[in-house]
């Protein structure tokens, strides 16, 4: 059976852009906080900086390219901060204190995951991320949802990223859903259109996000759905099972 002949059962959300408000991160000063914290001053601090960006850089490139996942820890060591390094605990926390604005859920996240929850629909979290598990988890605890998602997947725990089709089969097996029975949602066309198709997802795109067009990659997919607010995922998913559940008797 198709998925268009199927129910919803779960819905996974890109976080990123979709889970938290699109805002426009400067990198190099995220960096220019870790380097602050491990106490480099001029150049120094500048040398870091511009080798952690382009570590980070390459990163999410090869990524993009099909070429797998990457963790904090590791793009750390690649420029000599290896675990235990002098200061990379305080240098650690002065980096997320940069990040916490940009990790803020939307306030529409909470309400629309307790529907969904409320239909018997799984809630679940899919993210390209080099961050580690507990981190996100601390993040969706402080804004009060944590108890609202069912399963996350980080791709800094899979060898996977986003849109290879790997990690949302992995995810819809941690749901123990059919992938055909799964929405996605998120911000990235390529990412997250092409990427849940390729295993049966519906994907729905929330367009409200300028991506970066170094960060674009062309591709030939359309998204089943678009929801222009975060609420109207619950319509649309609404919609859907409707339509698998066939006319009234």
């Amino acid at each position: 059976m198709s998925a268009a002949g199927r129910p919803v059962r779960a819905v996974f959300f890109d976080w990123g852009g979709t889970i938290t408000p699109w805002h426009e991160v400067d990198f190099h000063l995220t960096w220019e906080a870790y380097a602050a914290g491990l106490g480099h001053t001029g150049e120094a601090r500048a040398a870091f900086v511009a080798a952690i960006c382009e570590a980070e850089d390459a990163a999410w490139t090869r990524g993009r390219c099909g070429g797998g996942s990457a963790r904090l820890h590791e793009l750390l060591a690649s420029v000599g901060i290896a675990e235990g390094h002098p200061g990379s605990d305080e240098a650690l926390t002065a980096y997320r204190e940069l990040w916490e604005p940009h990790t803020l859920t939307a306030p529409e996240i909470g309400p629309l995951w307790e529907a969904l929850r409320d239909k018997g629909i799984r809630v679940g979290v899919l993210s390209n991320t080099l961050w580690d598990r507990a981190y996100h988890r601390s993040i969706f605890e402080r804004d009060g949802v944590l108890d609202l998602i069912d399963v996350d997947v980080y791709s800094s725990e899979t060898p996977w990223v986003k849109p290879q089709p790997e990690i949302f089969a992995y995810a819809a097996g941690q749901a123990r859903v059919a992938p055909q029975e799964c929405a996605y949602v998120g911000d990235r066309s390529y990412e997250d259109v092409h990427g849940p198709q390729q295993v049966g997802m519906r994907a729905i795109w929330v367009p409200h996000s300028t991506i970066p067009v170094e960060q674009q990659v062309s591709h030939d997919a359309t998204p089943d759905a678009v929801a222009h607010e975060l609420g109207d995922v619950l319509t649309i998913v609404e919609s859907w099972n409707a339509q698998a559940q066939g006319p009234s008797a």
